[in-house]
């Protein structure tokens, strides 16, 4: 693959030159925000690695020009940027950038009319599995059984819940549409209600990512956690993804869309 970074001087970024800079793919283009001081430095030595021959750019189009897909970890806020780019140069997209307002979210499906466009809020195969259990737990415990979430992020992360959390909670709301979602408690609140569905987050150190879906019943309870160790699970997953959406349809995409059929 020849491969564009779209938020190439972020964690994701370093995680991604990591693994394919001794690999058969090719990283052909970096792009990072405008003003940046990684602007105009070579993305090995950004990374602290040796020099690659790719210089970062602020200018998307110039970046992601060559490329058989654009590979996306970067900011909200420069996910519309992108995504009308890519539309323009006809490449497709693999995105994990999270946090995502209303222009963000247009943007991206009007370039999947011309493109193939896949997000999703975390690239680990087994966060996507994660989401399949906890569906099929919640609709065979039923609704005697309550359901809290609660993620675990390092102190630098921006949004809050993590995607990753807000597509679990979906997971449960596909199958108790009486779902209440709960953001936070303080105070004199009263009993907890049965419809609520707390979402809980926790920042702090430099924890990759942990999820934990509680389904607590009457003298019994069931949790199901997920815990990343390090950034290479999400870089990997990003990696199979663009493999596989090469060639593919314009259209919206997710992880599951290109994983084994169950």
């Amino acid at each position: 693959m020849k491969i564009a970074l779209h938020g190439a001087s972020g964690r994701m970024g370093a995680a991604l030159v990591t693994l394919l800079r001794h690999g058969d793919d090719k990283i052909v283009g970096a792009v990072a925000a405008r003003g940046a001081p990684e602007v105009g430095r070579d993305l090995g030595e950004v990374h602290g690695l040796a020099p690659m021959g790719v210089l970062v750019q602020d200018d998307v189009g110039s970046g992601i020009l060559g490329a058989d897909v654009v590979v996306d970890f970067s900011h909200a806020s420069a996910v519309a940027g992108l995504m009308r780019q890519a539309k323009r140069a006809g490449v497709p997209v693999v995105s994990g950038t999270t946090g995502l307002e209303t222009a963000a979210t247009e943007a991206m499906q009007d370039a999947s009319r011309s493109i193939a466009v896949l997000w999703a809020p975390n690239f680990s195969l087994g966060i996507h599995v994660l989401a399949e259990l906890v569906r099929h737990a919640v609709a065979r415990l039923g609704k005697d059984f309550d359901v809290e979430i609660v993620e675990t992020h390092h102190r630098g992360k921006a949004d809050a819940p993590s995607g990753t959390a807000v597509r679990l909670a979906k997971e449960v709301e596909a199958v108790r549409a009486d779902a209440r979602r709960v953001y936070g408690r303080e105070g004199m609140v009263g009993a907890r209600t049965p419809e609520q569905l707390a979402v809980l987050a926790v920042r702090g150190g430099d924890v990759v990512g942990d999820h934990t879906v509680h389904l607590l019943g009457l003298g019994e309870r069931l949790e199901l956690t997920h815990r990343a160790t390090s950034r290479e699970v999400f870089a990997r997953g990003a990696l199979f993804a663009a493999r596989a959406l090469i060639g593919r349809p314009a259209g919206r995409y997710g992880l599951g869309d290109v994983l084994p059929p169950v």
